[in-house]
Protein backbone atom coordinates (compact mmCIF):
# COMPACT_ATOMS: atom_id res chain seq x y z
CA UNK A 1 0.00 0.00 0.00
CA UNK A 2 1.14 3.49 -0.79
CA UNK A 3 0.33 6.92 0.78
CA UNK A 4 0.19 10.33 -0.55
CA UNK A 5 3.99 10.75 -0.29
CA UNK A 6 4.36 7.37 -2.31
CA UNK A 7 6.26 5.69 0.76
CA UNK A 8 5.14 2.07 1.27
CA UNK A 9 3.92 0.97 4.67
CA UNK A 10 4.36 -2.86 5.79
CA UNK A 11 1.96 -4.31 7.94
CA UNK A 12 -1.82 -5.55 8.18
CA UNK A 13 -5.26 -3.25 8.93
CA UNK A 14 -7.20 -2.70 11.91
CA UNK A 15 -9.71 -4.65 10.22
CA UNK A 16 -7.73 -7.38 9.31
CA UNK A 17 -6.85 -8.03 12.82
CA UNK A 18 -10.27 -8.65 13.94
CA UNK A 19 -11.08 -10.63 11.14
CA UNK A 20 -8.77 -13.27 12.44
CA UNK A 21 -9.17 -12.48 16.18
CA UNK A 22 -12.99 -13.26 15.14
CA UNK A 23 -11.90 -16.35 13.19
CA UNK A 24 -9.81 -18.21 16.64
CA UNK A 25 -13.08 -16.68 18.90
CA UNK A 26 -15.07 -19.18 16.50
CA UNK A 27 -12.98 -22.27 16.52
CA UNK A 28 -12.39 -21.59 20.38
CA UNK A 29 -15.84 -21.65 21.11
CA UNK A 30 -16.78 -24.84 18.85
CA UNK A 31 -13.51 -26.77 20.08
CA UNK A 32 -13.61 -26.30 23.91
CA UNK A 33 -17.87 -27.66 24.58
CA UNK A 34 -15.40 -31.03 22.61
CA UNK A 35 -12.56 -31.00 24.95
CA UNK A 36 -14.92 -31.32 27.79
CA UNK A 37 -17.15 -33.86 26.47
CA UNK A 38 -14.13 -36.37 25.34
CA UNK A 39 -12.30 -35.60 29.16
CA UNK A 40 -15.82 -36.57 30.89
CA UNK A 41 -15.75 -40.09 28.48
CA UNK A 42 -11.83 -40.44 29.70
CA UNK A 43 -12.74 -40.20 32.92
CA UNK A 44 -15.93 -43.24 32.63
CA UNK A 45 -13.48 -45.05 30.96
CA UNK A 46 -11.12 -44.94 33.70
CA UNK A 47 -13.75 -45.90 36.31
CA UNK A 48 -14.65 -48.51 34.27
CA UNK A 49 -11.36 -49.91 34.27
CA UNK A 50 -11.12 -49.49 37.90
CA UNK A 51 -14.11 -51.67 38.67
CA UNK A 52 -12.29 -54.35 36.09
CA UNK A 53 -9.59 -54.15 38.12
CA UNK A 54 -11.48 -54.29 41.28
CA UNK A 55 -13.24 -57.62 39.96
CA UNK A 56 -9.67 -59.45 39.29
CA UNK A 57 -8.74 -58.67 42.66
CA UNK A 58 -11.52 -59.32 44.67
CA UNK A 59 -10.69 -63.07 42.73
CA UNK A 60 -7.67 -62.78 44.17
CA UNK A 61 -8.66 -62.05 47.56
CA UNK A 62 -11.21 -64.91 47.71
CA UNK A 63 -8.93 -67.48 46.19
CA UNK A 64 -6.17 -66.69 49.10
CA UNK A 65 -9.03 -65.95 52.15
CA UNK A 66 -11.89 -67.67 50.71
CA UNK A 67 -14.44 -64.85 51.55
CA UNK A 68 -14.86 -61.51 49.69
CA UNK A 69 -12.81 -58.30 50.70
CA UNK A 70 -15.18 -55.65 52.29
CA UNK A 71 -13.05 -52.92 53.74
CA UNK A 72 -12.03 -49.74 52.69
CA UNK A 73 -10.36 -48.68 49.08
CA UNK A 74 -7.11 -48.28 48.63
CA UNK A 75 -5.97 -50.91 51.96
CA UNK A 76 -3.15 -52.86 52.62
CA UNK A 77 -4.75 -56.02 53.01
CA UNK A 78 -5.86 -56.21 49.19
CA UNK A 79 -3.49 -55.46 46.51
CA UNK A 80 -5.51 -53.18 44.53
CA UNK A 81 -6.07 -49.24 44.66
CA UNK A 82 -7.90 -47.26 42.13
CA UNK A 83 -6.92 -44.07 39.84
CA UNK A 84 -6.06 -40.88 40.96
CA UNK A 85 -9.59 -39.03 40.86
CA UNK A 86 -11.66 -42.28 41.34
CA UNK A 87 -13.40 -43.47 44.52
CA UNK A 88 -14.86 -46.82 44.51
CA UNK A 89 -17.05 -48.36 47.33
CA UNK A 90 -17.29 -51.74 48.29
CA UNK A 91 -20.93 -52.93 49.54
CA UNK A 92 -23.22 -55.70 49.66
CA UNK A 93 -20.57 -58.33 50.44
CA UNK A 94 -21.63 -62.14 51.35
CA UNK A 95 -19.95 -65.32 50.99
CA UNK A 96 -21.28 -65.85 47.51
CA UNK A 97 -20.55 -62.22 46.27
CA UNK A 98 -20.18 -58.47 46.25
CA UNK A 99 -21.38 -55.08 44.79
CA UNK A 100 -19.23 -51.65 44.02
CA UNK A 101 -19.78 -48.34 42.54
CA UNK A 102 -16.83 -45.86 41.20
CA UNK A 103 -17.23 -42.12 41.43
CA UNK A 104 -14.93 -39.23 40.37
CA UNK A 105 -14.81 -36.13 40.87
CA UNK A 106 -14.67 -34.88 37.02
CA UNK A 107 -17.99 -35.90 35.84
CA UNK A 108 -21.57 -36.45 38.05
CA UNK A 109 -21.82 -40.58 35.95
CA UNK A 110 -21.26 -43.39 38.88
CA UNK A 111 -20.33 -46.71 37.41
CA UNK A 112 -21.23 -49.94 39.33
CA UNK A 113 -20.53 -53.38 39.43
CA UNK A 114 -22.09 -56.63 41.31
CA UNK A 115 -21.07 -60.15 40.96
CA UNK A 116 -22.87 -63.38 43.06
CA UNK A 117 -25.41 -62.24 45.32
CA UNK A 118 -23.86 -58.72 45.54
CA UNK A 119 -26.90 -56.69 43.69
CA UNK A 120 -28.26 -55.83 41.25
CA UNK A 121 -27.48 -52.34 42.35
CA UNK A 122 -28.67 -49.42 40.49
CA UNK A 123 -27.99 -49.36 36.90
CA UNK A 124 -25.64 -52.36 37.19
CA UNK A 125 -28.79 -55.02 36.33
CA UNK A 126 -26.40 -57.95 35.07
CA UNK A 127 -23.80 -59.77 37.04
CA UNK A 128 -20.42 -59.06 35.92
CA UNK A 129 -21.69 -55.90 33.49
CA UNK A 130 -20.16 -52.71 34.45
CA UNK A 131 -23.28 -49.93 34.00
CA UNK A 132 -23.06 -46.50 34.39
CA UNK A 133 -25.50 -43.56 34.95
CA UNK A 134 -26.55 -40.93 31.96
CA UNK A 135 -24.11 -38.13 31.96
Amino acid sequence: MTNHAGTRRAGFTLIELLVVVTIIGILVAIAIPKFAQTKERAIIAKMRSDLRNLATSQEAYFNTYLTYYSGGVPSAEMAYAPSQGVSIAISNVTAAGWASSATSTGTSVECQLYLGSGGPMGVALQEGSIACTSP
